[in-house]
C-alpha cells in the first residue's frame, strides 16, 4: 500500500493543524495506521497511531489530549488533528502503517513520504 502525507504548514503557537494520509487501497481491518515524526538532530518518534477496524487510538504521552487521530474508511484515509501546537511539535510528519501495534519505527511496512510542521513562537 502506498501512502500520501499532507496538511503540514506554518502556524503560530497555540494553533491547529490537520494532517491526513490517504493510502492508495483499502486497508485492511488488521492494520494499524500510525503517525511518526522527527525533528532535526532527533530520532524519529511515535506520535499516535489507530487501528484500522476497531478505531481504537493510541497517543504519545506529549501530544495526549492535544492531538486526536481518526480515520474515514470511505476514503482509505487517517487524520491527525493538531491543537495546542508548541514548537516542540515541530517536526516532519510521517505516516505508516503495520500490522502490529508498536511505537517503534522498524515495526511498520509501509510509509508515506513526510510532511512538515513549522510552529512559529
Amino acid at each position: 500500500v502506498q501512502l500520501q502525507a499532507s496538511g503540514g504548514g506554518l502556524v503560530q503557537a497555540g494553533g491547529s493543524l490537520r494532517l491526513s494520509c490517504a493510502a492508495s487501497r483499502r486497508i485492511f481491518s488488521s492494520y494499524i495506521v500510525g503517525w511518526f515524526r522527527q525533528a532535526p538532530g532527533k530520532e524519529r518518534e511515535f506520535v499516535a497511531a489507530i487501528r484500522w477496524g476497531s478505531g481504537i487510538g493510541y497517543y504519545e504521552d506529549s501530544v495526549r489530549g492535544r492531538f486526536t487521530i481518526s480515520k474515514d474508511s470511505a476514503k482509505n484515509t487517517v487524520y491527525l488533528q493538531m491543537n495546542s501546537l508548541t514548537g516542540d511539535d515541530a517536526a516532519v510528519y510521517y505516516c505508516a502503517a503495520g500490522i502490529h501495534y508498536d511505537t517503534t519505527p522498524k515495526a511498520y511496512d509501509y510509509w508515506g513520504q513526510g510532511t512538515e510542521v513549522t510552529v512559529s513562537s
